[in-house]
């Protein structure tokens, strides 16, 4: 038998193996990928409905008079009410918050639960996302 044969069939299937390792790898990272673009899009989603929320809040101002000009006042009810009342619509994002610490401005705290779309065997439960917006009433 001729050793160059015997050499060269040492090396059959190894160029195989590399393929199937890379293409192992090349599916996971695409898989972990789709996880993060989907996380990502959950938040961007969840930051929309906190900042719908509080400008929904900021609508639920009483008018006053303070002297002879009027006032836009807000309570932590009527923030309360408008954002509910937004959210309930939508059923983006479950209201967690909803208060004006200053009278004149609306800060609403939402949140929801991420699945990812695969590879839930490493995140059963999901995981607990969070978001908290403020907008400010004007009445000039």
């Amino acid at each position: 038998m001729n050793p160059r044969q015997t050499q060269r069939g040492d090396d059959d299937g190894s160029i195989l193996l590399l393929a199937l390792g890379y293409a192992a790898i090349a599916i996971i990272l695409v898989l972990v990928c789709l996880d993060a673009t989907s996380l990502y899009l959950t938040q961007k989603r969840l930051d929309a409905a906190a900042d719908a929320a509080a400008l929904a809040g900021a609508d639920g101002f009483t008018l006053t008079l303070a002297g002879d000009a009027p006032a836009a006042r807000l309570s932590d009810e009527g923030v309360y009410a408008q954002a509910a009342e937004l959210l309930a619509a939508t059923q983006t994002a479950e209201l967690i918050e909803a208060s004006t610490p200053d009278g004149v401005s609306a800060r609403v705290t939402v949140a929801t639960t991420w699945h990812p779309p695969v590879l839930t065997l490493f995140v059963p439960d999901g995981w607990p996302l969070r978001a908290t917006a403020t907008s400010r009433t004007a009445l000039r």
